[in-house]
């Protein structure tokens, strides 16, 4: 990351110098600006602040040793002033009384998001920062300035005196908390809204409600629905910027007189004089007061919309809002930044660094950081083997159906996610929609390795999930239209051998969802589960075999190790696909729903072949042999053409009894493994025909 002011003029500027001092002045002051104005969100001294702390920073450069450190010392020192402030700062605003206007200076930034149709939203994070708590907040503004860009990781960690890993691990814990203020506050402006979260009482934005409504909240379906944020905060760092710094500040240190004598104390004469009020800005040329301010804002397209452009110059800023119309050419003296190719791809190295560029020759370290600004139709390539992350990631972003975001192994690499300390959640959370996760090795997550959480229209290709205390792949909440294609999902436990499967649908609803060539195996739970999961899923080609064995030496499995469990929910579909050697059923269902399969085959499970005693099934065209019964169905099931209808069918009938071939590597493409296994001579019509998706 490049210099805020480069060492020489540090240098410069400590010996009196007038022009490095306007130099540095002026290169300070949006940062500063920035990082209090988001530390300090809706406060009325903010600007006050900011000028205290220009005023030190002349004042005491001169104490400055190490001119290469003035960026990370003018943060420190900010965020020292911001917390001399907070300590005698007002209560909190009453809820009824958040203005939704957005933070000081935000008016161009505000124009552009409405032309985007955010600006809601952006305005609901700045409110939900002033939920945190203090040191949240201060956490909050610079990591939107690294957001942004401005400062790199190492530089937050050194403000707040943390290591980089302990900071990492406080940006997620604020993000959580950030993300649950803005739940409560989206749920608190729906309309109608909850009568439960209107009973919570004391409505009057302090702590105490804040405490009341987000116990309401974290337990309310209805709450939690209305409430979800769209987009995640770091959605508006990217796509609005910086804040612009106030017109009349920008003047004023734009436009230092020239006759300012040779010292830093001649310059913090100015600067004091601006701060107290004097008018200063009187004595000023008018030419000198109107700072000419172009904002390039990179434009995210959203899901249904058409491009937009790359790049969109905004009026001049003056003192004062300009109407939104044509302006023309600009004049000579307003110019835009130039501008830069948009990255197609971040790529992430155990060897990176998350203050890097992020390119495949300066890789960023951690998935967290690529995520973060990762757009539609960007890919983040993860590199070099081993990754051990310390804490888990949520891909909240969003893509677009014709240009999701892709997180995927860089060619020719073999990438392996160890979670095995990222606490108590599952690796990846995806909820966002249209993302492509693919080539894969997630192990030893402590809750599972990958989730989706409400996620739509993603692609979950070739993922190696296995080893985990919890189920491999997870789907909850409105899940819709995603696809899970090609993975393995095995040897997957919890620490009391009860309940971890290869690959689950737990609660929820959502349309559209398949699953297709995924092989789910050695689980001590059920190999592929749908829960109460109320949407149809549709289950194409895959094979379940070996679940609900001890393979742990647990004192006693509790694992029902059911190839395929149907659930309570659906009713779902099940083509073509295979259970065997499971140490429960091979195809069963607890509920009552319709469900349809056919073409499948049940071979030497311990328990039933078709077990779905209460479910009014269709059946159609499937094999089940060596089991313990071959079905088992209710009196509302509609049963043709399966092989315990008809005569004839025995082990004989099949080519290959020896699953080897079937279990054993995929083919180079991450398809099925070429097997003769189950399929018959009999009815090519009947069974599994093991070979892939038709």
């Amino acid at each position: 990351m490049d210099a805020l002011v480069d060492a020489q003029v540090v240098l410069a500027a400590q010996a009196g110098d007038p022009d490095a001092v306007r130099e540095l002045v002026s290169s300070a002051l949006p940062l500063v600006h920035n990082v209090v104005a988001r530390a300090l969100p809706g406060d009325a001294d903010a600007e006050d602040v900011a000028q205290e702390t220009m005023i030190r920073v002349v004042r005491h450069v001169g104490d400055l040793k190490d001119p290469e450190r003035f960026r990370a010392w003018l943060v420190t020192t900010t965020i020292r002033q911001v917390r001399d402030h907070v300590r005698g700062r007002r209560p909190a605003l009453p809820l009824d009384e958040l203005p939704e206007t957005a933070a000081p200076g935000q008016d161009l930034a505000e124009r552009t998001a409405n032309r985007m149709g955010q600006v809601a939203e952006s305005r609901e994070v700045l409110d939900a920062t002033r939920w945190l708590a203090p040191a949240d907040r201060e956490l909050f503004s610079l990591w939107w300035q690294e957001v942004n860009g401005l400062l790199s990781r190492a530089e937050v960690a050194g403000a707040l005196r943390l290591s980089v890993p302990h900071t990492a691990v406080r940006v997620q814990r604020m993000r959580e908390r950030l993300l649950l203020a803005r739940t409560a506050l989206r749920a608190w402006r729906a309309v109608p809204r909850c009568p439960e979260l209107s009973a919570c009482g004391g409505v009057d934005g302090g702590d105490r409600w804040f405490k009341r409504a987000t116990k309401h909240v974290r337990g309310c379906a209805r709450c939690l629905d209305v409430g979800a944020p769209r987009f995640p905060a770091e959605y508006f760092a990217a796509q609005a910027g910086l804040l612009l710094v106030p017109a009349g500040l920008q003047a004023a240190v734009s436009a230092l007189p020239q006759g300012v004598a040779p010292s830093a104390g001649g310059a913090l004469k100015v600067v004091a004089g601006y701060a107290s009020g004097k008018p200063l800005a009187a004595a000023l040329p008018a030419a000198g007061l109107i700072t000419a301010v172009a904002l390039a804002v990179y434009l995210i397209p959203l899901p249904g919309q058409p491009d937009p452009p790359t790049e969109l110059t905004l009026p001049t800023a003056t003192g004062r809002s300009t109407p939104d119309t044509p302006t023309g050419t600009p004049p000579a003296s307003s110019t835009a930044p130039p501008t830069t190719a948009t990255p197609i791809s971040f790529f992430v190295s155990p060897r990176g660094s998350d203050g890097a560029a992020g390119t495949e020759q300066d890789p960023f370290a951690t998935l967290g950081r690529a995520a973060a600004v990762a757009r539609p139709g960007q890919t983040i390539y993860l590199k070099d083997g081993i990754h051990r992350p310390n804490e888990a990631v949520e891909l909240t972003a969003s893509g677009t159906p014709d240009k999701p975001i892709t997180l995927a192994a860089a060619s020719g690499d073999h990438v392996i996610l160890d979670a095995s300390q990222v606490g108590a959640r599952p690796m990846l959370t995806v909820r966002g929609a249209h993302w492509v996760v693919r080539d894969l090795e997630v192990i030893k997550g402590p809750a599972g390795a990958v989730a989706c959480a409400s996620c739509s229209g993603s692609t979950f290709q070739r993922l190696s999930l296995h080893d985990n205390l919890g189920a491999g792949l997870a789907f909850s909440g409105a899940a819709s239209g995603n696809l899970v294609v090609d993975g393995d999902f095995h040897h997957n436990r919890d620490a009391e051998g009860r309940e971890a499967d290869g690959l689950a649908f737990t609660t929820g609803s959502g349309g559209g969802n398949a699953v297709r060539g995924c092989r789910a195996y050695d689980n001590v739970d059920d190999g592929i589960s749908l829960g109460a999961f109320a949407g149809k899923v549709t289950l194409d080609s895959n094979w379940a075999y070996g679940n609900g064995i001890n393979r742990w030496g647990f004192p006693r499995a509790l694992g029902s190790g059911h190839g395929f469990d149907l659930g309570t929910g659906g009713p779902h579909a099940v083509l073509r696909s295979a259970a065997w050697k499971n140490n429960g059923d091979g195809f069963t269902s607890a509920g009552r729903a319709g469900h349809e399969l056919s073409g499948s085959s049940a071979f030497r499970n311990a328990g039933d072949g078709f077990a779905l005693r209460d479910a009014p099934a269709r059946l159609r065209d499937n094999l089940a042999l060596g089991n313990r019964e071959q079905a088992l169905l209710g009196d509302g099931a509609v049963a043709r053409g399966n092989t315990w209808n008809e005569q004839g069918w025995g082990g004989d009938v099949l080519r290959e009894v020896d699953p080897a071939s079937a279990e054993g590597e995929r083919r180079a493409d991450g398809s099925l493994p070429a097997t003769s296994f189950l399929v018959n001579t009999k009815d090519p019509r009947v069974g599994a025909p093991m070979t892939g998706a038709g």
